[in-house]
């Protein structure tokens, strides 16, 4: 698994981080936004924005004394990509499944 990778699945494994990213999803929010919708301190939010910087997951743009936050596409691209090099072994599996289970069904018949 590359780095990338890892640093995205380690970001996206605390829960509320993935909240946030979540809440991303529909577009740019302030550190005040998100915290009000996730219930959190604003402390707390900008914490895991931080990490969430950190990781290039999202990006931040300062707008007199606001911080806007919005998704960076480019890191969810790789994670996308990563988890389809997956997908055909799992076709390649269902499929000897499928030969097994018609090799089962003629030694019934």
């Amino acid at each position: 698994m590359g780095k990338k990778i890892t640093t995205t699945l380690n970001a996206l494994a605390e829960p509320n981080r993935l909240h946030i990213v979540e809440l991303l999803r529909d577009g740019p929010l302030t550190v005040g936004e998100i915290a009000e919708r996730l219930g959190l301190l604003q402390p707390q939010t900008s914490k895991h924005l931080r990490v969430l910087n950190e990781s290039g997951l999202v990006e931040v743009q300062a707008i007199a004394n606001r911080r806007i936050y919005k998704l960076r596409q480019q890191p969810f691209q790789d994670l996308d990509n990563w988890l389809e090099s997956f997908q055909h072994v799992w076709h390649e599996r269902f499929d000897r499944l499928d030969d097994y289970l018609r090799e089962l069904q003629q030694r019934k018949d």
